[in-house]
Formats: structure tokens, C-alpha cells, sequence
């Protein structure tokens, strides 16, 4: 009893009593602060920070150990308890003149197994890629030996080892003969290579499970329901390091550390790297990371940020304008990191990108001209007003979502995507809530030959696929690895994923169905009888339920379409609203707030979750107003930035303090030439002056719009654009039989100045507001004039090659 008072004063003690040096400037912080090992397998990371003027700097293993009784607890030089027996000690943990002391209860329970398969055997295989896609994990195992893939089925897991080609890999007997002991630690041949050493801390958890006869499970073990990281988040210095530990949380309210048997990646490793024991290590990089620990199909991740050297002054942020709630979530981002935003972009290039991005081309040379001469301060927010209004709005921005959604004609038949593609346009037309929009997509019913959404599901046919299509383009969700499997980055798994194939068990369909190359039949989509969809390991039978949350209950004979639209569109899913304004930041900004833009999950985090939350909400706030979303981004001064860098930015490629330049779609391209030049293109089974971002399918032929990366007509949508530049882009330019007749056709443009009475400064004016979208400088009139001047110019011939070189620089291939 004296030693229990004894030990419960220390705790008291130790807590109201900090570390610090003599100066009282620093510290040092334990966590935890006080450590219960329960069981002969348990262990503990330590964490030991050294505070110093609100500076954290991690000391796990530069620090020394020592177990005040090292009968009871071992400590590692890195800070991992072991436990010995039973009974109450203290570490004690010191750093140059400073000292600190937590104690340690360990608890062992007398003659009962503590091994089960599940939580103790299976996260082994995981943390050594055992049970991997390219090894064990993969479809038909490796060498005769299979896994499901990371540990998702542990009961064929403990077949496998166990019984699997009559209990070869075991051997009770001799436990430390077992072929997966020797395979492990390199004894006999393996094409794993050597996984385990035989003072492995793992491989000695192995040899007692076969010692104890391979026990699949201990009786009331309790469920994992969560694991967590400490520290959740960390600054870090460039080559800094970081020690994290990762704790499970069971049913019964207990705990665990699983730092050494957790499987850890960086989703940014020139960031911050991590290796198999969790030891975080900054890079040269400046950004983010988000370091993933992954245990028994729970996830949780630390995230961290290496700031650029130097202080900014906070006035600096401070005076930054901030014109809406974007702005200020924006700075607050670049803050920690030390970025500092480029100036303002010019007013053409203001222009020039608002254009582009709300109605898919440069303005015209008059367009340019009225912009510019406008002294009103109010002109850039009515130019975004204006633009909103225009006609070209529509077709632009449904382009976008055919690529999503439109399929193949070879398959699904021309007028079924004739009227999908229709039905697309005309929903953009009207400016129809985003909402409504999925809501008349999800739930469609009816002929192929009447209603255009119906397509969907003519081109997807199973529940299966239309679980993927819905998941990913709707809510940023990808499930397609649960289909088979456990995602390997996510929480979701099979259950997930034919529980919401199961909304779709109703989809029925009455006519010819696809014969491909043609199926120009009619064929009418409607709710009928539920079929069974079935979990292909348990064979359960699934009932429809979302993937988080409640939806309203499945009524017998009901079209359990409806119940999903309602509970994909509720205003309280956040995956719904987020994804789209991810999407449309990315349009806008050149790069979404998570990248790629529809893989929403916690090993992708958004680089500003805060912006892309605030962004979901007043989207969702505004009634899905897709036209009010692009109106609230183009007006921040974050849209405004200019894309050249300052010193405090130039490495920043994610959190805005830039604009990011891009290259102009196809269709923008395209269009824009035949503006300039005043020659439309010319498409097989379209009308004459058929802008190119109005044709109804990709295999309208056109060499320009292949060449600039329109999506490949065989392939499935969703269909995402390829801005990236290419050598046969430049060369098409330079050398393009379809350009040089632009040109220099009688009825363009380039004819009808040489034939006016426009003076050479002029004419390079007009072709500069034309091309560029802003006014020459005196220099490049200057350098121009001097070819008019030139003895036998030719003032058409010259008139020409000032079209074609400027169409052929990058300030007109890129938007700025």
C-alpha cells in the first residue's frame, strides 16, 4: 500500500512540476506522461519535445534512457518501452542539463494466451508488404502462398497459414523450423528477401503464436474502432526529424500502442519522408505532407509543414487586401509556410484569363479595346457579371462535364448520345441548380430516344459500375479498389461498397440493349424489381445504406434512387458540395485544393481544408449556383494574383500565393485562332461556324484538337483533361497546313487590314488586342514598323508572318 502511495505521488508530482534549465527558457515534454503496459507484448513509443521560446524541437532519438529497474521495463536508445514483468518503475530521460522522470505500471495476466491472430499476426504480414498487391496480396498469392490484400479478410488469412497446402508453412513441434520463420529471417530462399531478424520484436511475437498452437482468437477481445497519431501535426525545419506514435482505440475503452506494427507513407516524401518505424524526416522542399498510418484498415494521419527560412512580418499579411472570405483563408494558409502573394496581374491579363475561363475564348480585338480604356474601378467585377450572361457560358462549361460523363457512340448508339449530350447543354443553358443537375442524373428513367440522362445508364449497366462512376464524380469518392478489397488509402471496404451498389439493385431495362459497333436501338430505363446484390466473400445479402450518416429507409417496391439523390445532395454530405467547388477552383486556379480533383480521402488531404469547406458551404449555402460559385472565386484577389514569383513564393505549385499558368484547352485554342484569323473551322456533321467546343462527340474528326489533348473517343468517361505541353504541340503550330489557310485565306482577317487604310501602327495594334489581348509597347511598334519599311515589302505577306509568329509564342498558347 506504501508503494502504491508512493508511486501515485510521483504521477502528481511529475505532472505539476516542469523541466526546465536554470535559465528557465526550456523544457522538456513527454508524451505520455504517465505509462500502463498491459500484456507481454505490449510496448510504448516516447515522444520527447524540447520547448524553447514556442520553438518544438523532437529529442527521441538524440536523448538518453534509463529504466530505474530494468527487471520490470526495458528502454530502447529510441525510446521504445518493452515490458518484463510485472510491477511499477520510473524512466528517467535526459538531455544535456535537463531531466525529467514518468513511471511505468506494467500488468501481465498469468497463463492466458494474449496472441490474436487479427490484431497481433495479420498487422505483421501488413507492416513487411507480406500481403501486398506485388506479393502475397496479389490475386492468386505468390509461390502457392496468398494473402488478402492487406490484411482484409483475416480469417482466409488464418486458413492460409495455418491449413493452406497441409499446414506446410507451420510446425508445431519444432516452432522455430516453421518455413514461415525461415522464409522471414532469410534461413531458406526467399523472394521477399530477409523480413525479420530472429531479436525482431515481430518475429518473437510469430514463434509464440505457433508455440501456443496457433490460437485464432482470444476470447472478448475487444474492437478496434480507431487509431490516433501524436503529434497529429508538426512544423518542421528543413532535414528536421520527428518521432510519432500511434495509439488504437478498442470497444471497451482500452489502448494500445501500435507504432511498431502500423504501416506508415508519405504522400509528399521529398516533403517529409517516414520509414517502418515512423521517424519523420523533413527534406529541402518547401510544403506540406501528410504522413498516412495505416493498422487493421484504420487510418489517421500526421500532417507537416516545412516553412521557408525567414520571418515575414505579420503586417505584411495584415495589409493584404482581401476582397472575400477566400482571400483571408488563403493568407492564413500561406502564413506558417512563409509564402507571400505575387502583385496583382495587369488588367489585359485580368481580362484576358476571366475570358478564357467563364466562356472559353479571348476576347476580340474591340472587346480588348473597350476593357482597357474603361476608367471605371468597377469594370473588372461587371466584365465577370457580363460574362456570366453570355451564351458561350454554357457550351464552355458543359464541355467539361461531357468529358465526365459522355460516352462512346460506338457503344451506347449516336442518338442516345446525341440526346445525352443535348440534355447536358441544356441543363447549363438554364443554369440548373447543381443539385438538381445529379438529382435528374441519379434518378433518370425513361427512353434513350426522350430523355438524354437515361444515357448513364445505358453505358453502365451493373450496379457495380455505377457505384464507381456515381462515387467518384459525385462525392470525390474512389471505390473501385473496395470492389475486390479493402481500400488500401481509405476506410471504405467491401461492405461499403455493395451496400451502395445496392441503390442500384432496382435499375431495369426493356429493349434491343448494345450491339456495338451500332446499338442504334431505342431502350427504356425504368425502377423495377430489387435484385439481390450479394457480398462476394460473406455472400451476404445487401441492403442499400450510404456511406456515412442516415438515409431515409428503403421502402419495399420504392426506387431506392431517390433515397440516394436525396442523401447525396443534402446540403449536410460536405463530400457533395466540396467536390464540385474543388472542381471549379481547379478550372479557375490551374490546380485544385486537392489533386487530382475528385480523390477526396484522408491520405490526400486538401493543401487548405478550411478554404475548400468554406468554398463547399457557400456553394451549398447559394442553392448550388454553379455561375455564383465562379462569380465569388474570379473576384478574390487570390484569382487576381499575377503568375510571376517573388522570392517568398517561387516555390509555391498549391497554395496560391501565384497565379499558375496554363496551357488553353483544345477547343479554347481552336476557337480563338478562328476568331483571329475570321476563318470558322469546318466539322463533319455539324452546322457551319460549329464553335469547337459545341460538337456532340470526340469522333468529330479533328487533328488540332487531338494534337492539344481533347480526351481519346474509345475512352470510358470520366475523361480528364491533359494540359501538359508537348513537342508535337509547338511543331503543329509552326508547321500546320489548317493554320497557314487561315491565315492566309482572302476572306481572313490578315487580307481584309492589308487591303484598309490602317496605318502599320495601327494594324499592329489591332493584331496585338487581337492575339494578346493588350496594347504593343513602343518597343515592339517600333521593331514591327521597321518590316512595312522594309524595301519590297510585302504589307500583306508582312501582315501575315506578325499573325503567325504571335500565335505562335507562348503568351497566346498559355493563360496568364
Amino acid at each position: 500500500m506504501k508503494s502504491f502511495l508512493i508511486f501515485i505521488f510521483s504521477i502528481i508530482l511529475i505532472s505539476i512540476t516542469p523541466c526546465q534549465s536554470d535559465a528557465g527558457e526550456s523544457q522538456l515534454n513527454v508524451y505520455p506522461e504517465k505509462v500502463v503496459l498491459t500484456g507481454r507484448f505490449s510496448n510504448k513509443q516516447l515522444i520527447v519535445t524540447l520547448l524553447n521560446d514556442s520553438k518544438k524541437s523532437d529529442l527521441t532519438h538524440t536523448c538518453d534512457y534509463r529504466s530505474l529497474d530494468s527487471s520490470i521495463v526495458n528502454v530502447s536508445g529510441s525510446g521504445q518501452l518493452t515490458p518484463l514483468k510485472t510491477g511499477n518503475t520510473f524512466i528517467e530521460i535526459r538531455s544535456q542539463k535537463l531531466s525529467i522522470k514518468i513511471p511505468v505500471n506494467v500488468i501481465f495476466s498469468d497463463g492466458k494466451s494474449e496472441i490474436d491472430f487479427k490484431e497481433h499476426i495479420v498487422p505483421i504480414f501488413t507492416r513487411n508488404s507480406c500481403n501486398s498487391g506485388p506479393c502475397h496480396g496479389k490475386a492468386r498469392g505468390q509461390n502457392g502462398f496468398q494473402l488478402s490484400l492487406f490484411g482484409y479478410d483475416h480469417e482466409f488469412d488464418y486458413n492460409s497459414v495455418s491449413k493452406q497446402s497441409r499446414s506446410r508453412r507451420i510446425s508445431i513441434h519444432e516452432p522455430e523450423e516453421s518455413l514461415l520463420l525461415k522464409k522471414a529471417k532469410g534461413d531458406v530462399p526467399h523472394g521477399g528477401g530477409i523480413r525479420l531478424t530472429k531479436e525482431d520484436r515481430n518475429y518473437q511475437l510469430l514463434l509464440k503464436w505457433i508455440e501456443e498452437g496457433l490460437p485464432a482468437s482470444v476470447p472478448d477481445t475487444p474492437a478496434l474502432v480507431d487509431i490516433v497519431v501524436y503529434p497529429p501535426a508538426r512544423i518542421m525545419g528543413k532535414k528536421e526529424r520527428q518521432q510519432v506514435s500511434v495509439t488504437a482505440k478498442f470497444s471497451d475503452g482500452s489502448s494500445k500502442d501500435v507504432t511498431q506494427i502500423c504501416s506508415y507513407q508519405s504522400n509528399e516524401a521529398p516533403i517529409a519522408s517516414v520509414n517502418e518505424n515512423g521517424l519523420i524526416s523533413a527534406g529541402k522542399i518547401v510544403g506540406e505532407a501528410a504522413i498516412m498510418c495505416r493498422f487493421q484498415g484504420f487510418f489517421t494521419t500526421c500532417h507537416v509543414s516545412v516553412p521557408m527560412a525567414g520571418k515575414v512580418p505579420d503586417n505584411i499579411y495584415a495589409n493584404l487586401p482581401r476582397y472575400n472570405f477566400i482571400d483571408a483563408l488563403a493568407y492564413e494558409k500561406m502564413k506558417p509556410l512563409g509564402f507571400v502573394p505575387s502583385e496583382v496581374a495587369q488588367p489585359y491579363q485580368l481580362m484576358r484569363r476571366a475570358y478564357i475561363d467563364i466562356i472559353g475564348r479571348i476576347p476580340t480585338s474591340k472587346e480588348a479595346r473597350d476593357f482597357l480604356k474603361n476608367s471605371d474601378p468597377k469594370r473588372y467585377s461587371q466584365l465577370i457579371d457580363d460574362l456570366l450572361g453570355r451564351p458561350e457560358f454554357a457550351e464552355h462549361w458543359a464541355t467539361k462535364w461531357i468529358d465526365l460523363l459522355r460516352p462512346n457512340p460506338y457503344r451506347v448508339g449516336i442518338k442516345a448520345v446525341l440526346n445525352y449530350d443535348f440534355w447536358i447543354r441544356d441543363s447549363f443553358r438554364k443554369n440548373k441548380p447543381y443539385d438538381q443537375f445529379v438529382r435528374e442524373l441519379i434518378t433518370a428513367q425513361g427512353s434513350t430516344f426522350k430523355n438524354g440522362a437515361v444515357t448513364m445508364y445505358r453505358d453502365r449497366r451493373t450496379p457495380e459500375e455505377l457505384t464507381t462512376i456515381t462515387s467518384q464524380l459525385f462525392l470525390g469518392i474512389r471505390l473501385e479498389c473496395a470492389r475486390c478489397h479493402h481500400h488500401p488509402f481509405e476506410i471504405w471496404g467491401q461492405d461499403d461498397f455493395y451496400s451502395f451498389a445496392a441503390f442500384f439493385s432496382n435499375v431495369s431495362y426493356k429493349g434491343g440493349g448494345l450491339s456495338p459497333p451500332i446499338s442504334g436501338s431505342e431502350e427504356l430505363v425504368y425502377s423495377g424489381n430489387r435484385r439481390k446484390i450479394l457480398h462476394p466473400v460473406t455472400k451476404e445479402v445487401m441492403n442499400p445504406r450510404p456511406l456515412f450518416g442516415k438515409a431515409e429507409k428503403v421502402e419495399e417496391g420504392s426506387d431506392s434512387r431517390q433515397i440516394l439523390a436525396n442523401w447525396m445532395t443534402s446540403p449536410k454530405n460536405p463530400f457533395f458540395s466540396q467536390v464540385m467547388a474543388n472542381r471549379i477552383w481547379a478550372d479557375l486556379m490551374g490546380r485544385g485544393i486537392v489533386h487530382p480533383v475528385d480523390d477526396l480521402r484522408g491520405t490526400n488531404p486538401p493543401t487548405n481544408k478550411k478554404l475548400l469547406e468554406a468554398l463547399g458551404k457557400d456553394f451549398s449555402d447559394h442553392k448550388f449556383d454553379i455561375k455564383h460559385l465562379i462569380r465569388r472565386i474570379a473576384n478574390s484577389y487570390v484569382y487576381q494574383l499575377d503568375s510571376l514569383p517573388n522570392k517568398r513564393n517561387i516555390v509555391d505549385n498549391r497554395y496560391f500565393s501565384r497565379y499558375y499558368r496554363q496551357r488553353l484547352k483544345a477547343e479554347v485554342l481552336l476557337d480563338s485562332i478562328s476568331q483571329i484569323t475570321g476563318i470558322p473551322e469546318s466539322f463533319d456533321a455539324m452546322p457551319p461556324e460549329t464553335r469547337s467546343n459545341e460538337i456532340w462527340t470526340h469522333r468529330v474528326g479533328s487533328l488540332f484538337l487531338d494534337t492539344f489533348g481533347r480526351p481519346d473517343p474509345n475512352q470510358d468517361p470520366p475523361c480528364e483533361r491533359n494540359l501538359d505541353t508537348t513537342v508535337v504541340q509547338a511543331l503543329h503550330l509552326m508547321n500546320s497546313e489548317n493554320l497557314y489557310k487561315k491565315i492566309t485565306q482572302d476572306k481572313g482577317i490578315a487580307n481584309q487590314l492589308s487591303q484598309s487604310t490602317k496605318s502599320p501602327e495601327e494594324i499592329i495594334e489591332d493584331i496585338y488586342l487581337m492575339v494578346y489581348s493588350r496594347f504593343p509597347t513602343s518597343a515592339e511598334i517600333n521593331n514591327l514598323k521597321q518590316l512595312f519599311e522594309a524595301k519590297g515589302a510585302s504589307r500583306k505577306g508582312i501582315i501575315e508572318d506578325i499573325f503567325w509568329s504571335t500565335m505562335n509564342t507562348p503568351e497566346f498558347v498559355f493563360k496568364d
